[in-house]
């Protein structure tokens, strides 16, 4: 086995490994019993989730990217050509 071929094996173990451990300390935040003090709220509906997870993200990338655009087209207008 090579070197880099080796090296590429002990990067994917890791990785894996690293993945493994993440999920299994992560695990109690799947637990189906609840806490004492644990009050959920009401859940979101269709639209409310759409609205939140999809459509504000894009409207906020849309805002930003526009805000970088204007940003950029001043700063070429008021740098003389030459």
């Amino acid at each position: 086995m090579s070197h880099k071929v080796k090296k590429n094996v002990l990067r994917a173990g890791t990785i894996t490994a690293g993945t493994a451990l993440m999920l299994l300390m992560s695990s109690p935040a799947f637990a189906l019993a609840r806490d004492d003090g644990d009050d959920p709220g009401p859940g979101l509906s269709v639209i409310q989730t759409l609205g939140l997870y999809v459509a504000a993200p894009i409207v906020l990338f849309l805002i930003i990217a526009g805000l970088v655009v204007a940003g950029e087209k001043s700063r070429k207008q008021a740098q003389p050509k030459g």
